[in-house]
């Protein structure tokens, strides 16, 4: 079985990066491998580490076998002459900083050699996040091998052949969720539209979203096409509002447009 990084530094453990730590540790990471540095750690992270015997804020005098980086964006430049002595040598640097490249990394670290860049989504609080990774020419099988489990242990993880495609995927599963939270924002407004009561139009309206992304998931053999199709019947209910939300400026084209959005301000961000 693929073993743990003996060393783990997390920098940075907001709600992705505190979502990550305990997942790893849920999944198997002895706590004793874990150190995490957060300036203000909030409850929560102070109760995870003093529970499972993570290091909080010590003192680190090497580099680790890797440093996981979970820091806001606007954060980096601060936050990199402090760390950059642990990303020297063999130190593997994981990044899910969105928006940061390996070369915006690199720039600030310059011992930095082997580096995934990684972009997970916010389930991963729930040990169903995706997330998807670049990893640069210089790391390792073995450190693939450490990504794949730990980036694992919070959802469906996979690899991409270009760092260019990082973009794409924040504009699909990186900003995803928002776009599931604002259909059950509109199909609850909708449902009050028809007269149903407030608290009642938004309990149907989750129910429904959660329910059929259980069933999805469920039925993972089955397409979201068949799945559709099964619930559509000819001249039916669901016929008539699919007519509207499929018609030539309908949801498809809809969705192309706001995912494009994502990737090219994405793109900016990156410089």
């Amino acid at each position: 079985m693929t073993q743990w990084p003996a060393r783990l530094v997390l920098v940075g453990a907001g709600k992705m990066g505190g979502a990550m730590a305990r997942g790893w540790l849920d999944a198997g990471l002895p706590g004793a491998s874990l150190a995490i540095v957060e300036p203000n750690p909030s409850p929560e992270i102070a109760s995870l580490a003093q529970s499972r015997g993570v290091a909080l804020n010590p003192r680190i005098e090497a580099p680790p076998d890797m440093l996981a980086l979970a820091v806001k964006p606007q954060s980096l430049d601060q936050a990199a002459p402090q760390i950059a002595a642990l990303a020297a040598g063999k130190t593997l640097v994981l990044s899910i900083i969105a928006g940061k490249t390996i070369a915006n990394l690199t720039a600030r670290l310059p011992e930095a050699k082997a580096v995934v860049r990684a972009m997970p989504n916010t389930p991963a609080a729930i040990g169903r996040g995706v997330t998807a990774a670049f990893a640069n020419g210089s790391v390792s099988a073995e450190q693939k091998r450490w990504c794949e489990r730990l980036l694992g242990a919070v959802g469906a993880f996979f690899w991409l052949k270009g760092e260019g495609l990082i973009d794409a995927v924040t504009a699909i599963s990186g900003s995803g969720p928002a776009y599931v939270f604002a259909l059950t924002e509109a199909l609850a407004a909708a449902a009050e539209k028809l007269g149903l009561p407030t608290e009642l139009s938004m309990s149907l309206a989750r129910g429904t979203v959660e329910g059929a992304a259980e069933l999805m998931a469920r039925e993972s053999a089955t397409s979201p096409a068949t799945l559709r199709q099964n619930v559509t019947s000819p001249g039916g209910t669901t016929a008539a509002a699919l007519a509207v939300l499929q018609d030539a400026q309908g949801l498809e084209d809809l969705m192309i447009r706001a995912t494009a959005a994502a990737r090219a301000r994405a793109a900016e961000m990156a410089g």
